[in-house]
């Protein structure tokens, strides 16, 4: 945790969300850490007792306290030093408010379809590797309506920076979302067809997301994507908010755009990028054209806030791997050594084409991908399970294992002779994939694990890294 001593005292907290004191609830009364789900919590923690669609925080209050939270925020009376309030969620929010209001921090939001927590975690590295470690930001990916709050709440009250993502799946969400955060830099990395069951159209999802820069603080800065067909749709809403408006990207006529870029040893790239002010050439860690185009969001962001650039491009160099979001893992299992491709994390249409692009660009003796379902595509989910046949014969992927009941379509058309890899197979569970892929994988492959969260293909990556020697 950022050097300091103390996150919030009681009569902080009590001033930013009233309410009543009730137990050993003195002006002595300090807390380090703020969590909601009681596994979060340690000794010195506040524990939020929320109440959610699936559980109610009240029935873990015991547990929390049993893990040395010092307070609570409930609203029940209990046996323990705790702050009765109507709305635990309302004061949870109260508390995010009172939070963004202390600091002087310069504070980046980040929103997109795609490569958003990548985003948020490459401008904290940028921005804490040259501020010495007085940067804070959202952990995993706490996007939504709890999660962004809580995110604030943990914000120390002298940082420098402060970098939060938003994520949504409906209207309105970031509205609530970015006048929470009031950010001083506000960021779209890509609009995609995620979500889009609860959309119209992908230019339903851009305006959607163009709600980010509503929060915008007075002279914020909007940074958009100039490779984007909803670009200019972007720009007439940011332009809404503020006069500063810059764009990212390979288009020539970005503001802050790639020169040159090639791939490096690592299997990174090299690239050259222009700057609103500068130019500058670094080395990319992460693979990949779209993670090009998302070091560039990450520049033209430090360089708004007035970051050290030079630090920003040795961050760029060592970033670490995302679990589920790219990582890769070199395994040995039995005789066979493979190459293992994380990315278990989520899937939508545009981040399925980047991805098996990626797989494409691999050296490999053969390709194999175990695609499951993407969610949340509505009327158009059979649109774009079956538009993955291309991405697959262009990444010229060996095998493949397609996990889920929204995949009916693809293997239908392969069936009748649509053009897709050697070999398919069809299964509905991470269970019945591990087993196919262990009667497949020999030395020399590439395998890419890549689907929704909620299907659960992370236990395929977890189980091969177990068996690993």
């Amino acid at each position: 945790m950022h050097g300091m001593s103390k996150l919030w005292t009681a009569r902080e907290i009590f001033a930013a969300i009233g309410g009543e004191l009730h137990g050993e609830l003195h002006d002595d009364f300090t807390c380090e850490h703020v969590a909601f789900d009681s596994r979060e919590i340690g000794a010195g923690d506040l524990f939020f007792a929320l109440k959610g669609e699936e559980s109610d925080g009240h029935n873990f209050i015991e547990k929390a306290f049993e893990n040395g939270a010092s307070a609570a925020i409930t609203s029940i009376k209990i046996d323990h030093p705790h702050i009765l309030v109507d709305d635990t969620m309302q004061a949870l929010n109260a508390l995010a408010v009172a939070s963004r209001n202390r600091v002087s921090a310069k504070i980046i939001g980040v929103t997109g379809s795609a490569g958003k927590t990548g985003t948020k975690e490459a401008l904290f590295a940028a921005l804490d590797r040259s501020s010495r470690g007085s940067a804070h930001r959202s952990v995993k990916s706490y996007n939504n309506h709890v999660g962004v709050p809580l995110s604030l709440t943990r914000m120390p009250s002298d940082v420098s920076y402060g970098i939060f993502e938003m994520g949504m799946n409906h209207p309105g969400e970031l509205s609530e979302l970015t006048q929470l955060v009031r950010p001083d830099v506000a960021i779209v990395t890509t609009i995609a067809p995620a979500h889009i069951g609860f959309f119209k159209d992908e230019t339903e999802i851009a305006t959607a997301k163009g709600e980010i820069f509503e929060g915008l603080s007075r002279h914020g800065t909007a940074i958009i994507p100039a490779d984007s067909p909803h670009c200019e749709l972007l720009c007439s809403i940011a332009r809404k908010y503020t006069s500063d408006v810059r764009t990212f990207g390979f288009s020539a006529d970005a503001d802050i755009r790639v020169i040159d870029h090639v791939p490096a040893q690592n299997g990174g790239s090299l690239v050259t990028a222009k700057l609103m002010k500068s130019s500058i050439c670094y080395t990319l860690s992460q693979p990949g054209a779209h993670w090009v185009a998302n070091s560039l969001a990450v520049l033209a962001a430090v360089e708004a806030v007035g970051g050290d650039m030079a630090s920003a491009g040795l961050a760029m160099a060592e970033l670490p791997e995302l679990a589920g979001r790219g990582a890769r893992h070199q395994v040995t299992i039995g005789d066979n050594s493979l190459l293992l491709i994380d990315e278990s994390y989520n899937a939508n249409p545009a981040s399925m084409t980047a991805t098996l692009a990626e797989l494409g660009n691999t050296r490999a003796t053969r390709k194999i991908a175990v695609l499951g379902s993407m969610k949340e595509l509505g009327e158009k989910s059979d649109y774009y399970h079956a538009a993955l046949a291309q991405d697959l014969v262009a990444a010229k992927v060996d095998y493949v294992i397609l996990v889920g009941e929204e995949f009916k379509i693809l293997v239908g058309n392969f069936q009748s002779g649509v053009e897709g890899p050697r070999k398919f197979d069809h299964c509905v569970s991470a269970n019945q994939a591990i087993d196919l892929l262990r009667n497949e994988m020999q030395s020399g492959d590439a395998i890419l694990v890549k689907g929704s969260n909620s299907m659960g293909l992370s236990k395929i990556v977890a189980e091969l890294r177990a068996e690993a020697r």
